[in-house]
């Protein structure tokens, strides 16, 4: 049996959604190239009194048809191989005569866990300068080499962003080249006069995030994405001591990167997106010797959990 043929049996046979994890998802080669991601949008106007229903309505159709209609890489994903996404934008101000809408977006992504029907967050993040203009009568086009449209723009960025740290999760350092084009964007992106881009205003925005993640000192961070989801998570099911023993290790990596880059938010972000995640994986499971190190190490870096962290001594 050729290996063509073996990986779709085992996809049969284990049910897997995105069973060829990096690796195989692309050795074997599909009859038609999809798009990345399964990006959905949400746009709540609650905290503005002034909003057009039609704008709004518009403006989440054509963001969710930007992210998922568009190619943004020259691999070749399967319908079940697209990485599941959430915009959830919240508009705070909205001015009709300049078009212009501020607001705050709040972005998860996820995976399938391996052999298993739970899907992990492998990202999370907030931008509270998520401001652009736009227009029912807009259309949103992406061209890497004439960044004129902020909205466009940060779509971008984030769909590099998302599609970077998926790959990282399934092999080492795997997401690199979509970083360093997300990279471009941010470089592109200065002088379009909108916040989030800045070099000197933010660790946590745009450019401070993917700064610190691309630091070659916070290396050990990139390499947690990818032991604690592949040789942790992805162990799970099949043998639940080695996942938990690849966890607790993976933490190490976490503390390292901490250490090595001690402003960095990175390692704060990823205590709070993962934080019932860790608790379900320690809590009455493990020993007392990783329990304790998980602990340590994760009341280190965000204090403000610690009554997560308490949890996982039980």
């Amino acid at each position: 049996m050729n290996a063509k043929k073996i990986v779709l049996l085992l996809a049969a046979l284990v049910g897997v959604a995105r069973f060829s994890l990096c690796d195989i998802r692309f050795a074997v080669g599909a009859s038609a190239a999809a798009q990345e991601l399964k990006a959905k949008v949400m746009v709540n106007t609650a905290q503005v009194s002034n909003t057009k229903k039609e704008v709004f309505d518009a403006l989440r159709e054509k963001v969710e048809a930007f992210l998922n209609d568009h190619k943004w890489t020259d691999q070749t994903y399967r319908e079940n191989e697209k990485i599941d996404c959430n915009f959830n934008i919240t508009v705070s101000s909205w001015d009709e005569g300049e078009s212009m809408i501020k607001s705050t977006l709040l972005l998860t992504c996820s995976r399938p866990v391996y052999n298993s029907s739970y899907t992990t967050t492998v990202y999370s993040t907030r931008d509270a300068d998520f401001q652009f203009t736009f227009q029912t009568t807009d259309q949103l086009e992406w061209n890497p080499e004439y960044v004129d449209n902020n909205l466009t723009a940060m779509l971008a960025y984030y769909a590099y962003v998302i599609i970077g740290y998926d790959m990282d999760s399934m092999s080492p350092l795997g997401g690199t080249p979509y970083l360093q084009t997300a990279e471009n964007i941010v470089n592109n992106a200065q002088n379009l006069g909108f916040p989030g881009w800045s070099s000197f205003n933010d660790s946590k925005n745009r450019f401070g995030l993917l700064n610190d993640y691309l630091d070659g000192s916070m290396e050990d961070y990139r390499q947690l994405v990818y032991k604690y989801h592949r040789e942790g998570l992805d162990q799970m099911a099949d043998n639940p001591d080695n996942g938990r023993k690849a966890i607790a290790e993976a933490l190490n990596l976490l503390e390292s990167a901490k250490n090595a880059r001690t402003m960095s938010q990175l390692p704060t972000l990823f205590t709070e997106y993962k934080r019932d995640e860790l608790v379900n994986i320690f809590s009455g499971h493990g020993t007392n010797e990783e329990k304790e190190a998980a602990y340590n190490i994760l009341f280190g870096i965000n204090t403000s959990l610690s009554e997560y962290w308490e949890k996982l001594k039980k």
